[in-house]
């Protein structure tokens, strides 16, 4: 059965960036839109933004416009999440989701819309 894995995640300070990646193992993520979430101690797991199978479509919550980046690399199968300007309410356990039927957009940006999750990566922004 296929997997997500994912990575990048560490301590950083404010201001500073960091590039999340999602690796399919056993997946092909060219198959799935995929959807990036973070769940904060005590919080409800949330979206972030999402990336689409169909014509690479992304969509960002309030939170990430601006700041986030959601990419493919087809070659490696991996997704990334490039994190510019981090600030301590970014602290959180990210993690990435497959979409089998691919879409990417404000009302699909929900877990329940989602197949396959990985593991989760920490990511903590304190000075």
């Amino acid at each position: 059965q296929g997997q997500l894995v994912e990575s990048g995640g560490g301590l950083v300070r404010p201001g500073e960036s960091l590039r999340l990646s999602c690796a399919g193992a056993g997946l092909a993520l060219d198959f799935y839109g995929i959807g990036w979430f973070r769940q904060a101690p005590g919080k409800a797991r949330e979206g972030v933004g999402c990336i689409g199978k169909h014509d690479g479509t992304t969509y960002y919550a309030d939170s990430a416009k601006g700041r986030f980046t959601i990419s493919r690399d087809s070659a490696k199968n991996t997704v990334y999440l490039q994190m510019n300007n981090l600030e301590p309410t970014d602290t959180a356990d990210y993690y990435c989701a497959t979409d089998r039927k691919g879409d990417c957009m404000k009302a699909t940006l929900v877990p329940m819309w989602y197949d396959y999750w990985g593991q989760g990566t920490q990511v903590t922004v304190s000075s």
